[in-house]
């Protein structure tokens, strides 16, 4: 996501830096180390823990502050981020997701620069669905707490970005609701469509796949549902088809789910390309969370049949039934896996009309193009 944004302004012509803040050492939300794009910037980057102990949690609880959005906050960055604003005459800064929020009001006192916030989601609706999907009164509880405590603080910071950014028009209006008083656009996912490259000689047919981190919680919670709703239907044999696990942070207890020939937990792939290449029926079981699921739209792009729920397909200009099916209990789940099974040409026609889909709504020369004028019309403003 935010490469492609990079690798869209620098192949116009724009001059851009990126300053990362890297979690656990991992560069998902940026860019891997050895992309050729970084010869093309100015980059900075700076790892943090920002993991939390169950004292600092338990600590929390007696707190009105957010340990989700405080843990990512390290002194040491701080000034990292205030020289390199003292040192280069930006025009725009871009602050991606409210985790770098913290950052804000320091970065303000030391350039001229219009600040942008890009939200990712609408952060503490995916607390508050997370909360709602829960049984457990405890852990209702406590998500619930979480949810207002980030919900405080992204209100109290929505207003102090010179502009906004959001992937979809639900977004918007949400922010809307809530007294955004600036500029909002909504400027969806883009991707580079010469990347993405689908072989139909080396796919599996059929076979179900899941692929994302699941040090997302929503992404967790979904695919433990998926799980746990068809397990015994894999193993039965009353899915006739594999089904394939793959992505970052997959925990230990997963391999539980694992069935001989039927469930592969696989954990992290080398290639997801490859990975998702290989594959014919793309499984996004998405329960809470929010904002546009960059996953649905790559998968779209490598001609995919993809079933999701309404929310994990949020944001994206689909037409149900024709580049994308819609499942949100497990009984409509079953009926298109059923369907999709049986016809593999009826997933080939869902896959090319998804691709075609992607090519004329988010390839990255017309998504760039909303951007840099978005961001002309923020400086124009001044």
């Amino acid at each position: 996501m935010v490469g492609n944004t990079i690798r869209g302004l620098v192949d116009a012509g724009h001059e851009v830096s990126l300053v990362s803040l890297n979690t656990e050492k991992r560069y998902e939300d940026a860019l891997p180390p050895n992309d050729e794009l970084l010869q093309r910037i100015q980059y900075r980057s700076y790892d943090i823990d920002a993991s939390v102990s169950l004292m600092d949690a338990m600590l929390n609880l007696f707190s009105h502050d957010s340990a989700n959005i405080n843990r990512y906050y390290d002194p040491a960055f701080e000034r990292l981020l205030i020289r390199e604003v003292r040192n280069t005459a930006y025009d725009i800064i871009q602050f991606e997701g409210l985790f770098v929020a913290p950052y804000l009001e320091e970065v303000r006192k030391h350039t001229k620069a219009k600040l942008v916030y890009r939200a990712h989601n609408i952060e503490h609706q995916v607390w508050q669905r997370l909360a709602h999907q829960k049984s457990d009164p405890l852990k209702k509880l406590f998500l619930k707490l979480i949810a207002a405590r980030v919900k405080r603080y992204e209100l109290q910071h929505m207003n102090s970005f010179d502009a906004m950014s959001v992937f979809t028009e639900q977004d918007r209006l949400t922010m809307m609701q809530y007294g955004a008083k600036g500029k909002i656009e909504v400027i969806p996912v883009s991707i580079n469509m010469s990347k993405y490259r689908p072989d139909p000689h080396k796919t599996e047919f059929p076979s179900l796949f899941f692929l994302g981190s699941l040090n997302w919680m929503p992404n967790r919670e979904g695919i433990e549902w998926f799980l746990q709703s068809f397990h015994q239907d894999f193993v039965d044999g009353n899915l006739r088809c594999r089904f394939y696990v793959a992505g970052n942070d997959i925990p230990e207890q997963f391999d539980e789910y694992e069935a001989l020939g039927k469930i592969f937990i696989q954990g992290e792939v080398d290639d997801a390309l490859e990975f998702v290449n290989s594959k014919s029926i793309m499984i996004v079981p998405l329960l809470s969370g929010g904002g546009m699921r960059v996953k649905i739209v790559e998968g779209m792009a490598m001609q995919k049949c993809i079933i999701s729920t309404t929310l994990g397909a949020e944001g994206i200009a689909y037409t149900k039934g024709q580049d994308i099916l819609i499942a949100d209990t497990r009984e409509e789940f079953l009926r298109a896996i059923n369907r999709c099974v049986s016809d593999e040409e009826y997933c080939k026609r869902i896959g090319r009309s998804a691709r075609k889909l992607v090519e004329q709504q988010y390839d990255i020369a017309a998504i760039n193009k909303h951007l840099v004028k978005f961001y002309n019309d923020v400086l124009s403003a001044s």
